[in-house]
């Protein structure tokens, strides 16, 4: 029996996948927007949690500071490869592989968005993948992890530093992941999980740059690996927080995750979270016509091209025109010339090339 038997009876307030639609353009045909708040509970505090994520923000601080003050730059460097290949660990692999199944991978490319997340340290894909599924599914209820209505702080990091609401525990039990189970590659992940991360996060990127370019002990630690790691983590978790709380709704207005320019630029393209949570099986997540703010996207394709990504899902202009237009909050841009929104003073003022008089 789960932890909490009253949880069993919570709706899904949100869609994880297209078959979860209940509408022809991809939502839920009930108004759930009412189910979304939290309980008053007292929190119970993880201590454990509470001095570890302080040391390491302590950590980065310093490390931040070391960065441009003594860090040499082959230091900088390798933290910011690092940074990258962690997010893409993340995003390529936990959440667009994994979690949403938004496209599929050959065994190379399982095995590189593997090494990456490890290197992340954000648990293992196959639990970060159950975990959010259930954020999808009870969106900004009780059971989701980091339920954004307990406020930026909660959503942010303070989920890390409580323990689970019963609805989370309970509800991840419910979900199928039957295929995250299946994996060859996140079965082995997570069996020696405890003796890859340690060695992926924090051995090696401290021991690679005092060894291959001399660098001090006190600028690999906390540049290379404390600033690096928690950086990363805080870019992830403002997909939670920032893009859950500031930003326009053009897809759905009756939700709190908003398209946010500031995290899509640091998460590689996670920021356009409206659109995500409205059509969470398109690959891209995002409506975008070029891969300005969604590495992530260019970092799939590319692997498409060779071969070793396919499958990959998206949405038909059509079936996004038509979401918008029912649950929008009007800030979509227009859908082209003679759009019957279209400003009147742009239409005046536009060059036309080589017209042809009728």
């Amino acid at each position: 029996m789960p932890p909490n038997a009253t949880s069993t009876t919570t709706l899904c307030t949100g869609v994880l996948n297209e078959n979860d639609a209940e509408t022809v353009d991809g939502g839920l045909l009930e108004d759930r927007t009412h189910l979304k708040s939290a309980e008053k509970r007292r929190l119970k505090l993880v201590w454990r949690n509470i001095i570890a994520f302080g040391y390491l923000h302590l950590a980065a601080l310093y490390g931040a500071w070391l960065l441009i003050t003594s860090a040499k730059i082959f230091t900088i460097l390798f933290a910011f490869t690092l940074y990258v290949v962690s997010a893409l660990g993340i995003t390529a692999g936990a959440h667009r592989l994994w979690a949403h199944r938004s496209y599929k991978a050959k065994l190379p490319l399982k095995i590189i968005l593997a090494v990456f997340n490890t290197i992340a340290f954000q648990d293992c894909a196959m639990h970060w993948a159950r975990d959010h599924r259930v954020h999808h599914k009870f969106s900004e209820t009780d059971a989701d992890p980091h339920n954004a209505t307990r406020g930026f702080f909660f959503s942010h990091i303070g989920w890390l530093l409580c323990r689970k609401h019963p609805d989370v525990i309970a509800k991840g039990r419910q979900l199928d992941i039957s295929d995250l189970k299946a994996d060859p590659v996140l079965h082995f992940q997570r069996k020696y999980y405890m003796i890859l991360m340690p060695i992926m996060c924090f051995i090696l990127p401290t021991i690679i740059p005092m060894y291959l370019w001399n660098e001090s002990f006190t600028n690999s630690w906390f540049v290379a690996t404390m600033f690096r790691y928690t950086f990363v983590l805080n870019v992830t978790w403002l997909v939670n927080s920032a893009a859950h709380a500031w930003g326009n709704k053009p897809y759905d207005k009756n939700i709190n995750p908003s398209e946010n320019t500031g995290v899509a630029m640091f998460a590689f393209g996670e920021g356009w979270h409206n659109y995500h949570h409205v059509f969470p099986w398109d690959y891209k997540t995002a409506e975008l016509g070029n891969y300005r703010l969604n590495l992530t996207t260019a970092f799939i394709d590319f692997f498409a091209k060779i071969g070793w990504a396919y499958d990959l899902k998206t949405v038909s202009s059509d079936i996004i025109k038509k979401r918008v237009d029912r649950t929008g909050d009007g800030s979509h841009n227009l859908w082209g010339w003679g759009d019957k929104d279209q400003d009147q003073v742009e239409i005046d003022h536009a060059t036309i090339i080589n017209r042809k008089e009728d």
